[in-house]
């Protein structure tokens, strides 16, 4: 890989990430993630009426992953090398894909929607409006619940939804970007411990964990760093990340989770309903202060400046790179 390349592919992803804080993901807008989903969705519904076992039903998980994946990756990489000659419409192009895989502006702005909902004290408007960014069930949740939820779902998806596809695009550019996606979003869509998904959602879920097993350690020690902007203590807060690490069922959630909740002097975790299922999380951080409004706002901040020392760890790059 040349370093023009890294160098150009760099300026990319600078571009894109300033295009998402200032557009996000407009609703109009045919995002590819939605095709993504409705592939996973025909490819669910598929290997229902053709496997009877599940044997045979977790194999197929495995396939979905396998063509999921592919067509991820190779659908933006093969437009990109039609391209490959016509330097300003390959880097616009790249540019373009990489920012459909970030979703820092939805993201905050979903969130703030709950926060509104709730300091109108409409706790009904608000329990749905975090049902659109969680998996859990909402229906019943308290005040306090909805706010931790709310900042469970910024904090898992600083990593998730805005590092992890940065890291994967700074490798090789929009196509692992969007690779990364693909399996990000069977997660979401089919990664459940519940007899619905438990065989068919083992290789995505399991794929997942790999995928996010470095950029979740990554983020983690950036939203730590990252703590100061909150008025929390950096290595407090990595402090509560090391120790809190493995209170999740997932290797890697609990590291942006434990890195928030250390960084804002808060407690997340405990009990959850998915689909009906109870699951229990173990708590994570110390309740130093009670949860509020100003936790998901906090928690948003936390995001955008974890977001800009990738940035800057970008810039150095750039500048460090030799001209070929």
């Amino acid at each position: 890989m040349s370093s023009s390349f890294v160098f150009m592919n760099l300026i990319d992803i600078v571009i894109a990430v300033v295009i998402d804080w200032i557009i996000g993901d407009p609703y109009w807008f045919p995002h590819p993630v939605i095709y993504i989903g409705k592939l996973i969705s025909y490819l669910d519904k598929k290997g229902r009426k053709l496997c009877k076992k599940n044997e045979s039903l977790k194999a197929f998980g495995g396939l979905i992953v396998f063509l999921v994946a592919m067509v991820s990756f190779i659908v933006p990489f093969a437009v990109l090398m039609l391209l490959r000659k016509n330097v300003i419409l390959y880097n616009i192009l790249n540019t373009f894909i990489i920012w459909t895989t970030i979703s820092a502006k939805c993201l905050a702005v979903e969130a703030k929607k709950v926060s509104y909902a709730l300091k109108k004290e409409d706790i009904e408007d608000a329990r749905t409006k975090l049902s659109y960014i969680v998996g859990r069930d909402t229906s019943s949740l308290s005040s306090q619940e909805i706010i931790r939820a709310d900042v469970e779902t910024v904090a898992e998806n600083t990593s998730d939804g805005v590092i992890a596809p940065l890291i994967y695009a700074a490798i090789f550019g929009a196509p692992l970007a969007m690779l990364y996606k693909g399996i990000n979003t069977m997660d979401s869509m089919l990664g459940y411990m519940n007899e619905k998904y438990r065989y068919i959602g083992f290789f995505p879920a399991k794929v997942d964990d790999v995928f996010n097993f470095i950029p979740s350690r990554i983020t983690g020690v950036l939203m730590c760093i990252s703590a100061f902007v909150v008025k929390g203590n950096p290595f407090k807060s990595f402090k509560i990340m090391i120790r809190d690490r493995k209170n999740h069922k997932s290797p890697n959630c609990a590291y942006p989770e434990a890195a928030a909740a250390g960084a804002m002097r808060i407690q997340l975790g405990g009990t959850n309903v998915y689909f009906g299922q109870v699951v229990y999380k173990p708590t994570i951080g110390d309740k130093l202060m009670e949860l509020s409004f100003k936790h998901i706002g906090q928690c948003i901040i936390i995001m955008y400046f974890t977001e800009i020392l990738f940035m800057i760890l970008c810039g150095i790059v750039i500048i460090g790179l030799p001209r070929a």
